[in-house]
């Protein structure tokens, strides 16, 4: 009975943290050198995603849950919204698992040839969590509109219905 009530719990909180982003600009996060950055080992800002003036679609994923959100991130890929207004982040948060890095990386780089449209990232040293307060050990999901303010935040899986709301969502963003 404990441990389940402590799922809940856990459950619980991650909702109310995810909400707690909404409305707000997250700090900007600088991943280079031994806290990762992108596939090519160039660094990598928040700051710099934002300055693009688009709708920034993240994923930040524990590569042991890297299926959780297979569901929305099909979705959007059949949507297939114009790069030009609208971009995606893939954040493997490559110390969450046990995973040795190497594999990891192998395995980015054929997903980043399969998605072309999707920049990789390895945060090699859990800096989004500390800095973004995202879940740890999740596949989380944060929606910026074009200033860089969270306009949906999701730590845990997406239902059918947010998943719903969230290409609504996106396709509204895309156009303010």
């Amino acid at each position: 009975m404990k441990p389940l009530l402590l799922l809940l719990f856990t459950i619980f909180l991650s909702s109310i943290n995810a909400n707690e982003l909404v409305g707000k600009a997250l700090p900007d996060l600088v991943l280079s050198g031994d806290d990762g950055g992108k596939l090519d080992g160039k660094e990598w800002s928040l700051k710099e995603a934002i300055a693009q003036n688009k709708v920034t679609v993240i994923f930040y994923v524990d590569p042991d849950v890297k299926d959780k959100n297979e569901d929305i991130s099909q979705r959007l890929s059949k949507r297939d919204f114009s790069k030009e207004k609208v971009q995606y982040i893939g954040m493997i948060n490559m110390e969450a698992t046990w995973l040795p890095n190497f594999a990891i990386a192998g395995a980015l780089k054929k997903k980043q040839k399969k998605y072309p449209n999707t920049l990789y990232l390895k945060d090699l040293t859990k800096k989004a969590v500390t800095t973004w307060k995202v879940a740890d050990d999740e596949n989380d999901i944060i929606i910026l509109d074009k200033t860089g303010k969270v306009a949906y935040a999701k730590f845990g899986l997406v239902s059918k219905e947010e998943g719903d709301k969230i290409l609504a969502l996106i396709e509204k963003l895309k156009e303010d």
